[in-house]
């Protein structure tokens, strides 16, 4: 069973950091031009893939 995840395009992200604010476990770090998601922290609660205006977060099974 291939395990779920939230990936975060840097090429397509404007940066905004809002998905950086509705985390609830901080899993997304935004750093100058690059922004990731600790595969281990995230909860997969989906605030950010629900609140970025640029459907930018992705859900991966």
């Amino acid at each position: 069973m291939a395990e779920t995840t939230i990936t975060i395009d840097s090429e397509r992200c404007d940066f905004c950091g809002t998905c950086v604010a509705v985390c609830p476990a901080d899993a997304i770090e935004l750093k100058e031009s690059t922004i990731r998601v600790d595969k281990e922290a995230c909860t997969l609660c989906y605030h950010c893939v629900n609140i970025c205006p640029l459907g930018v977060p992705e859900v991966h099974s």
